[in-house]
């Protein structure tokens, strides 16, 4: 009877030992682990690490970009801040280029720029309809800025439109910077006026391609055996407009295209030809500018001109002597 006594109290006693460990566990727990994590069975990572203490799972950041971030100081990004600088520079070097462009080279390009912006506002057929030639509208209609508006209308933008604008200020640029405003002025009325007349003759709505023309002619019988680049071959300076009108009678596929290089090649001749090749044999050169006008627009030329002529009335004026011979 003692013996089984004695094996009841230490069995009594092992099974509170047992069960005070059990709620000490399930307080670790409750303290430790959250509500989602309490569920019978196996122990998953974070438990662990939460029974653990110190290292816990860290949760994955995805960096999110915005194109109105900012700093901490509240100033915009770097790179924001660099294409704006970019974009500034752009504007800053196109004006630059503008205005270092000769006078009547930027009033030009001027007119083609504003030709253009109407062109695209307006819409091809009206564009059409207000800045090509129409001879009935020109002279009868009194509508006489279609002869300025035909010379610089050059229709959509586009690749021929955007290099036939280039050659027209390099070659432009160098018959201004050889000639002078003044000279310049008279020229481009001269062509302005041909090519009016033979834009109408011909039925030409805009005659820019035969102005680009008219300019190569004459600086190309300046020196007319000089060597250039054309496409992959070298031909002589004369030749060039010659083969730009084969170009674009290769490129369009029609004979017709040549007809406002030829119209070009016509006016620049007949320019040429009065003003370097006609005094040359007793005629009159007629297409000098006025001396008012060269007053005007090149003051350093007149200084220049006049000290000639003082200069040419001093060795005409002087008397020549009998001399003296050598050696007596």
């Amino acid at each position: 009877m003692r013996y089984n006594l004695k094996a009841t109290l230490a069995v009594l006693a092992l099974v509170c030992a047992v069960s005070d460990g059990r709620k000490l566990y399930s307080g670790v727990l409750q303290q430790h682990v959250p509500v989602t994590q309490r569920y019978e069975g196996t122990i998953s990572l974070d438990t662990l690490l939460a029974l653990r203490g110190g290292a816990k799972k860290k949760k994955g950041k995805t960096a999110t970009l915005s194109k109105n971030s900012k700093t901490v100081t509240g100033k915009k990004k770097v790179g924001s801040k660099l294409k704006a600088e970019k974009d500034s520079s752009l504007v800053n070097t196109v004006m630059t280029k503008y205005k270092a462009m000769l006078p009547l080279c930027r009033l030009y390009m001027t007119m083609i720029g504003i030709c253009t912006i109407l062109g695209l506002v307006l819409g091809e057929e009206r564009a059409q309809a207000v800045l090509t030639l129409d001879p009935m509208r020109t002279l009868y209609g009194g509508e006489l800025w279609r002869p300025l508006t035909a010379a610089s209308y050059f229709g959509k933008p586009s690749i021929g439109a955007l290099m036939s604008v280039y050659y027209l200020y390099e070659y432009g640029s160098s018959l201004e910077r050889a000639y002078g405003e003044a000279q310049y002025l008279i020229f481009l009325f001269t062509q302005l006026g041909l090519l009016t007349f033979f834009s109408m003759l011909f039925r030409q709505p805009v005659f820019g391609n035969s102005m680009v023309t008219a300019m190569l002619h004459v600086l190309s019988r300046a020196m007319p055996n000089q060597k250039v680049k054309w496409l992959v071959m070298t031909i002589p300076y004369w030749a060039l407009p010659y083969a730009t009108a084969l170009a674009d009678c290769l490129q369009a596929g029609s004979a017709a295209a040549a007809l406002p290089h030829v119209l070009g090649i016509l006016s620049g001749h007949f320019y040429q030809f009065h003003k370097f090749v006609w005094p040359k044999v007793g005629g009159e050169d007629w297409l000098t500018a006025p001396d008012f006008l060269i007053e005007r627009m090149d003051p350093n030329a007149a200084s220049k001109s006049a000290a000639k002529e003082s200069l040419s009335k001093a060795l005409k004026s002087r008397k020549r002597g009998k001399g003296k011979k050598l050696g007596r």
